[in-house]
């Protein structure tokens, strides 16, 4: 080929490949400019499935950009699937495969087949807005605050990235167990860092114990009603799940040890403070007897204390923490950062016997290896300088201005909160009809709520449901539950 012929070759190659002109003027890079251009000649089949691309040098020359400018462009066409590239060769155009149409997504699913736990976790996790969701375990985004975890996150991220290539220690970033043994002892309970596990939240915490101490066909003491996600989890493990009715100053002491003696269980799981969904708290006599029936029937106690943080201390109002009369010899503490600081950064923690946390750091290394360095970071940093302490002091005001006024706009449209606490982000609530009909109807009109069925793990038609204050105010939410259950209905 003459060198004629070649320049017209790759003249024509560019003409197709890229834009007739670019804009350093433009509101956009030269990279996204590329970019922008080969995407759209690819989808519109102006250049074919393994056609090869203007070399580098020649793009470069041509446009009077820089090499580098052309390399990144090129890679990010490969990362997006429409480029692929030929060692020593160059790159060419990929064969994509025909792309599957995607329906547009639901708020909820439309007609539940069988309404229960994963239907209620799945549309939970589908990312619509929170007003729409009153069943949820969340606090709305905008109460939470975004900057601080942010500006954590943009100091770390300056540390010396070498860290953050890393994986982290098993039993998690040493300078937070450290901040958790303070935080720790202001609840008096005793704590050295090697005595916590971090973990990717609760959920985790709950799953590395369970399967430490359960074996197919073992029983595991859950509240009634409780969290609902644990009953699923547990069960998938074999173990049978019990459930301890719950009144509002801890569960039925009678209960619990005539079913100790019959079931004779490995673990009980508790929510001491702000349980959920009821937000009550354990009485100092209640806890004391539980801990009396675990010591006789050989139970450990998991003590779930995701929501410590929004109770106002028991000066306000009294709480009595089971780890803080044990001291960690019976009873595993959990704790976590999900409901006030930020579910994402899924960053939990165990704290038990020494012999024990490391145990379950082994377990959870061979499941796991560590958990995420770069989130204990963050959270070590908003603790140790004092952020946090001030931000859950204003979500508490926060849920303090809403919670009153909630419960009476429920109670005027059919509701009834016959327990309602000075604390937490739940109310109990009695519909006086069958919450699963409920929340199918509510499915319709764009709501996401929590029957109560799905907090036992006997999984009973209920008519309780779980509200969250800081969202069940909505107005057409009240509209909607007016409708269904009030005027007089009940």
């Amino acid at each position: 080929m003459t060198n004629t012929a070649h320049l017209r070759k790759v003249t024509a190659e560019l003409s197709v490949a890229v834009p007739q002109v670019l804009s350093r003027e433009a509101g956009e890079s030269l990279v996204d400019q590329i970019v922008r251009s080969i995407e759209a000649r690819i989808d519109d089949k102006l250049l074919r499935n393994g056609a090869r691309m203007p070399s580098i040098r020649q793009y470069a020359e041509t446009y009077g950009v820089s090499r580098f400018t052309v390399v990144e462009a090129y890679d990010r066409l490969v990362a997006k699937g429409y480029l692929e590239s030929r060692r020593g060769s160059g790159f060419y155009v990929r064969e994509r495969a025909p792309m599957i149409a995607t329906a547009a997504p639901r708020a909820v699913d439309a007609a539940p087949q069988h309404l229960d736990v994963v239907w209620l976790v799945r549309n939970m996790f589908r990312q619509h807005p929170q007003e729409k969701m009153p069943g949820s375990g969340l606090l709305p985004a905008d109460w939470l605050d975004g900057e601080l975890v942010a500006n954590a996150l943009r100091a770390i991220s300056r540390q010396n990235q070498n860290l953050l290539l890393q994986y982290g220690n098993p039993q998690g970033f040493l300078p937070l167990r450290q901040q958790l043994q303070l935080k720790l002892a202001e609840l008096e309970i005793a704590a050295a860092p090697e005595q916590f596990v971090t973990t990717s939240g609760i959920t985790q915490g709950l799953d590395l114990v369970a399967r430490h101490f359960t074996q197919p066909g073992d029983t595991i003491f859950v509240d009634d009603p409780a969290w609902f996600l644990m009953f699923g989890s547990f069960a998938t493990l074999g173990a049978k799940v019990v459930g301890i009715p719950r009144l509002p100053d801890g569960p039925d002491i009678g209960k619990l040890a005539e079913l100790a003696a019959v079931h004779k269980p490995k673990l009980y799981v508790v929510n001491s403070v702000l349980h959920n969904p009821t937000s009550t708290s354990l009485s100092a006599a209640k806890a004391f007897q539980i801990l009396k029936i675990a010591e006789q029937h050989n139970i450990t106690i998991v003590e779930d204390d995701i929501y410590c943080d929004l109770h106002p201390g028991s000066s306000v109002q009294p709480a009595t923490r089971i780890a803080s009369l044990d001291q960690l010899n019976r009873v595993i503490y959990l704790g976590g950062f999900s409901k006030t600081l930020a579910a994402n950064l899924r960053v939990g923690f165990i704290a038990t016997s020494p012999d024990m946390a490391q145990r379950l750091a082994d377990r959870k290394m061979l499941t796991t290896l560590t958990t995420s360095d770069i989130g204990e970071r963050t959270v070590y940093k908003i603790l140790s300088e004092g952020h946090y302490r001030k931000h859950v002091d204003r979500l508490r005001v926060k849920l303090d201005a809403v919670r009153d006024k909630t419960v009476k706009q429920l109670e005027r449209v059919g509701l009834k909160a016959d327990i309602t606490t000075p604390a937490g982000m739940f109310v109990w609530a009695d519909a006086g009809t069958d919450t699963n009909v409920l929340a199918e109807k509510a499915v319709q009109e764009g709501y996401l709520l929590a029957p109560g069925s799905l907090f036992s793990p006997s999984q009973l038609p209920s008519t309780r449901m779980r509200m969250n204050v800081a969202i069940a105010g909505e107005t057409g939410l009240l509209r909607f539950l007016e409708k269904e259950i009030g005027n007089g209905s009940r």
